[in-house]
Parts: structure tokens; sequence; C-alpha cells
């Protein structure tokens, strides 16, 4: 019987061990995840102070003026595509939290609650 009960004991402590390294595993994917879509989130934010600059700035010197009817739509149509990767990646990071559990909801600065919740009180 106690011959058993430490094969059982064996068993139990090989299991957790299993789960332990499943959960190590796991948690550095999420990392690299993260730090992929950090870097992604400063590429568009670069991407997107440009473009900002660039319609503040309004066609150079050597372009001329584009009709303002255009230059509208065009800039709905971007908004549109922006908004559409901006609810894809806060998606994208809903998912990854969920996955994580409480390990990945530490956002260091606040910036993904932030996000989370503008989403949220968006229609």
């Amino acid at each position: 019987q106690l011959a058993e009960r430490y094969a059982d004991l064996a068993a139990s402590h090989s299991e957790a061990l299993r789960q332990r390294e499943e959960r190590e595993w796991h948690n550095a994917r999420l990392r690299q995840e993260n730090a992929r879509l950090r870097l992604e989130n400063r590429r568009l934010r670069r991407e997107n102070r440009c473009l900002f600059r660039q319609a503040l700035s309004g066609p150079g010197p050597d372009k001329p003026p584009a009709d303002p009817g255009e230059e509208a739509e065009a800039l709905r149509a971007q908004l549109g595509r922006l908004q559409e990767k901006h609810r894809r990646a806060l998606r994208h990071l809903r998912r990854c939290r969920a996955a994580g559990g409480p390990e990945a909801s530490g956002a260091e600065d606040g910036e993904l609650e932030e996000l989370l919740l503008e989403e949220d009180e968006q229609p």
C-alpha cells in the first residue's frame, strides 16, 4: 500500500511538473507576442503621426491643391482602415489576456486598460 501511495505521489508530482512547464512555455509565447505587438503599436503610432502631420501641412509646394471633396473622402477611407486595424489589435489583446490569466493582465502603464475601456464605451 505504501508503494502504491508513493507511485501516486510520483505521478502527481510528474503531472504538476508537466503543467508547470506547459504554463512557462505558454507564458514565454505570450511575452513574445506582447513584444511583437508593442513594436507594431509603436510603428503604427509613428505612421499615424506622420500621416497626421502630412494632413496638417497640406499639399507640398510642387503639388497642386487637392480637391477638398476627394481629400476628405481619402481621409475618411484611411480613418476607416485605421479604426479597423485598431479594433483587430484590441480583439487580439483581449484574446491574449484571456489566455494568459493573471500574469498577462499586468499592463505596465495602464494603456491597455485605457484602450479597452475606450473601445467598450464607443458605440
